[in-house]
């Protein structure tokens, strides 16, 4: 036993069998076990640790082998009820037996002793002594706990993960409730109300979607329509207000960033400042590196900034000029548009005017059928709510009269406009029609005067086949300065092109009298015309 080492002994007061966790460096030294009806010798500790296999999931039985063939499920007991509280124990004649603890770790415990040789009192008889060896056991009733624990774990797992979902989940909307005149009428209060607003026309857009609308209930709609239109003023007028505010931001922001911009400025004016030569031998070369680094990283930083504020300053100039175009196409309207709007308005008016007397002479009818119904019953409410109703159809015929009286006097104030527009486009064709007419004399007043400007003018070459062919015949003639015969420049240019005519090119040669000439050589029966090249003399003439 090694000096100055402590042994642990498994019999300490409160360790038990299972020492506490000791250090890597420290040595384990296991001692010597008493118990009532026997003794547990530790193993050699030269030798390796003993092998075990692998541990199943929840295992809560041990093997135990070597056992003495003297010993009784009492000892065993007595030896192993150490490690923890015993379930079950199953003694086989082969001396060995399966333990079965209540926890898991208690295994742990039982492993401890694996190795230690068992001695019965003090006998030395074979009978009454063997070596333990205790290992992992596989058992039924251990997976059979243990599945059953992970599905529990996996329920309360899933309830969990449920609870939380539930909770990060959004309320759902509360129900809508049906059409009646007393919903109606608290829905329309509410409409009135800004901060009820939301809810009331999402229970309107409801009913609408719904199929609520009918002859019945259309004013009561149309009236909640009207409300839900009062309000497009005041969104825009808070949306007109935010934009004032962002506006506001905006400047805000530029200015900070131009306030910024300026002490960048001014900063690196002094890193500039100090690198001159004046100031910038008194410093030493870790204070110049400094300098030289914080300069670049504030030049890089004012850019930056600047670039940031220059991008804003033309978004700004883009939404100017976008306004400005805007301002100058809405400018340019003319009567006849606006008198196209304000017929299309007057048409839009006359229909909703018409729209509302059909609804009103519905109700009319519907109190007239209900009065059928019950002649018995004299109310004077419906009879005074009938005239009423027929007071308004009156007033409305009168009104969608006089609306279709507009409506007629505007289409034909459209009409006269039409046809003062399409006289209008005839006196400028008749117009155009006589300048082309002058135009035209004039021209030929002028090239009456002057007809010996235009023959002199006129160039006898009048296409580019003839300029070819005034080319190849100079070429030709240039290389015969005695000049040549026009059967001989035909058999020439005969090889170039059979379509050729000698006449065509006589009467080409003809019409440049300072490009080609023609002379008469020989004597008698000899007596020849031949054409010369005299383009250089003409030159000289012309």
């Amino acid at each position: 036993m090694m000096t100055g080492i402590p042994p642990i002994t498994p019999m300490m007061p409160g360790l038990g069998i299972v020492p506490p966790p000791i250090p890597p460096d420290m040595p384990v030294v296991k001692e010597i076990i008493h118990c009532k009806s026997c003794t547990l010798f530790p193993p050699n500790p030269n030798l390796p640790p003993p092998a075990t296999r692998e541990r199943p999931p929840g295992c809560k039985t041990v093997f135990v082998g070597g056992l003495p063939e003297n010993g009784t499920e009492q000892i065993i007991v007595e030896v192993f009820e150490q490690c923890g509280e015993i379930i079950a124990i199953r003694k086989s004649k082969k001396n060995f037996c399966h333990i079965r603890f209540a926890e898991e770790y208690m295994v742990d415990k039982a492993l401890y002793l694996s190795g230690y040789r068992i001695r019965l009192g003090s006998s030395t008889d074979k009978k009454d002594t063997g070596r333990l060896h205790v290992d992992f056991a596989q058992a039924r009733d251990d997976l059979y706990e243990w599945e059953c624990k992970q599905r529990m774990l996996a329920r309360e797992e899933r309830h969990r993960r449920r609870m939380e979902e539930e909770r990060l989940h959004p309320p759902s909307p509360p129900p809508v409730v049906h059409y009646s005149d007393h919903e109606c009428s608290i829905v329309a209060e509410k409409l009135k109300d800004d901060s009820k607003f939301s809810e009331a026309v999402q229970t309107l857009l409801t009913w609408i979607e719904r199929g609520e609308v009918n002859r019945r209930s259309a004013n009561n709609f149309y009236s909640m329509i009207q409300s839900a239109n009062s309000h497009v003023r005041r969104l825009v007028n808070e949306k007109a207000a935010h934009e004032k505010d962002m506006e506001e931001a905006k400047e805000k922001f530029k200015q900070a960033l131009s306030g910024i911009l300026i002490q960048f400025e001014q900063i690196v004016a002094v890193y500039h400042s100090a690198s001159k030569q004046k100031a910038w031998d008194h410093f030493t070369k870790a204070q110049r590196k400094n300098i030289s680094v914080w300069c670049k990283q504030a030049e890089e930083i004012r850019n930056i900034h600047n670039d940031e504020l220059m991008g804003i300053r033309r978004e700004e100039e883009m939404e100017m000029s976008d306004d400005e175009i805007e301002e100058t196409t809405e400018t340019k309207e003319t009567e006849e548009s606006a008198l196209v709007s304000q017929a299309e308005a007057l048409k839009e008016e006359n229909d909703s005017l018409r729209w509302q007397l059909d609804a009103y002479r519905n109700e009319v009818e519907l109190l007239k059928q209900e009065q059928g119904k019950a002649p018995r019953e004299d109310d004077p409410n419906k009879e005074q709510q009938l005239k009423l109703l027929q007071q308004a159809l009156q007033g409305m015929q009168q009104h969608l009269l006089k609306v279709q009286e507009e409506y007629k006097r505007k289409e034909a104030e459209l009409e006269k406009v039409k046809d003062d527009k399409l006289q209008v486009e005839k006196m400028l064709e008749n117009l155009k029609e006589k300048e082309s007419c002058a135009t035209r004399l004039c021209t030929s007043s002028q090239d009456s005067d002057y007809p010996l400007e235009k023959t002199l003018n006129s160039s006898p070459i009048k296409s580019e086949r003839e300029a070819l062919l005034v080319g190849i015949i100079s070429t030709f003639l240039h290389v015969h300065p005695f000049g040549a015969s026009i059967e001989y420049i035909c058999s020439y240019l005969h090889r170039l092109d059979n379509k050729i005519c000698t006449s065509d090119v006589e009467c080409l040669m003809g019409r440049l009298q300072h490009t080609f000439r023609q002379e008469m050589t020989g004597v008698g029966a000899s007596l020849e015309k031949r054409w010369k090249f005299c383009g250089f003399e003409g030159l000289k003439l012309t």
